[in-house]
């Protein structure tokens, strides 16, 4: 079956649905969503917590489907992309049968996923009782799975707040949790008895999984009896489906490479949500998607695709940025503010604990940007920057350095 539509968006998750959203509400024409799910709403949807503005997981999911359909976008479970037949054109497979659905413009919205535990390296048996977050939280909210299926003592492993709802989700299935395994020796207060600067050596058991060794902070290590352990965080953009369309990723973030209004190097196909970079909140991946819907609108209008244009780079304390490409305004070149494009928004993720850290961003050996942040950022948390400084960058210079050291 080959088909035309206006908007093909790839991924019903929060990015995908606000796309969908705004574009179908402002006559985009045909705007179709595909979730590989049977259910659309993305992560949210087994988050059985609040947090996501003033709903819980499950409700802010089905606020955004409804939202979707009520504007006149066509949300379709249970279909796939899973290959390209052009530029614009997407393999899919769907209840009905394959298609090949080709369209004016492709929003890549696949979000992230948890890296596993292979590879994370934790050598071992393959025992079961071995979960990332999202097995967990699916199993529980979704499944309604309790510690007879699931296991009767637990370690969660992992840094980030996501451990912390791990071990809310194992003790509201009943499950005893053992400890959580931090590696890092700082980080967010976590539920529980924590091992602080630990990692997980090795995986214990043969047919069901019976304990883990853990090395600690001084080289030590010891076996700790469980059943289950629950590997949290390290999240990766779900970019296979980009990679296939040869959509360039952004070196620092695997995810799709874009400019400040989501545009990929590819025209017409833009990407939104935590397919750029991994994790960030709902709500964050939600006002991508709006901001997406602004740039697509105006490319139906026939607005040129830009020119290839500045790469920013990470370096020092900064583990990545996005988004990673500037679109420099050539008139600007010399100026020290903006000129009339609008002020890019970066977020920034540091790699590591700091207080007050600087904030340097360079081009070749030209200082554009220093500041001090009178704040103290966390690796698990990302800061919100108004490049300011974007219309003194060269558009006939290399790269952009931005650059975070200890205050």
């Amino acid at each position: 079956m080959n088909r035309t539509v206006d908007v093909l968006v790839v991924g019903g998750g929060p990015a995908g649905l606000a796309a969908a959203t705004r574009l179908a509400a402002a006559g985009a024409g045909r705007v179709e969503v595909l979730e590989r799910e049977e259910t659309a709403g993305g992560i949210p949807r087994h988050c059985a917590r609040t947090g996501f503005g003033p709903y819980t997981g499950p409700l802010y999911a089905r606020r955004a489907v409804a939202a979707a359909v009520r504007a006149g976008a066509v949300v379709r479970t249970g279909a796939g992309a899973t290959g390209w037949a052009g530029p614009l054109a997407l393999e899919v497979t769907a209840p009905t049968g394959p298609e090949r659905i080709t369209a004016r413009a492709v929003v890549l919205a696949t979000g992230a996923r948890e890296r596993p535990r292979s590879a994370r390296l934790v050598p071992g048996s393959r025992p079961s009782g071995v979960l990332s977050t999202g097995e967990l939280q699916q199993s529980v909210e979704l499944f309604g799975l309790r510690r007879e299926r699931i296991g009767r003592r637990a370690v969660v492993v992992g840094s980030d707040p996501v451990a912390g709802h791990a071990v809310r989700v194992l003790r509201r299935a009943g499950v005893v949790v053992a400890a959580v395994v931090a590696d890092r020796a700082d980080g967010p207060r976590l539920p529980g008895p924590v091992l602080r600067g630990a990692t997980v050596a090795e995986l214990v058991g043969r047919g069901r999984l019976s304990g883990v060794v853990v090395r600690g902070a001084d080289g030590r290590t010891g076996l700790l009896r469980c059943d289950t352990v629950v590997f949290t965080g390290d999240w990766l953009p779900d970019h296979e489906l980009a990679r296939s369309g040869r959509v360039p990723l952004d070196p620092a973030t695997r995810g799709p490479s874009v400019d400040p209004s989501l545009r990929t190097p590819v025209p017409g196909v833009f990407a939104a949500g935590n397919l750029l970079r991994g994790v960030e909140p709902a709500v964050v991946a939600a006002a991508e998607g709006r901001s997406v819907a602004s740039a697509v609108l105006a490319h139906l209008a026939g607005a040129p695709w830009p020119k290839p244009d500045l790469a920013l780079r990470p370096a020092g304390g900064l583990d990545w940025v996005t988004p990673g490409r500037l679109v420099p305004d050539p008139a600007a070149a010399s100026a020290p503010v903006p000129g009339p494009v609008p002020v890019p928004v970066l977020l920034l993720r540091p790699s590591e604990r700091l207080s007050q850290p600087t904030l340097t961003v360079t081009q070749d050996d030209r200082r554009l940007y220093e500041r001090r942040l009178p704040a103290l950022l966390e690796p698990h948390r990302s800061l919100r920057h108004a490049a300011t400084w974007a219309g003194a960058a060269d558009p006939a210079g290399g790269p952009v350095t931005v650059r975070l050291t200890a205050g």
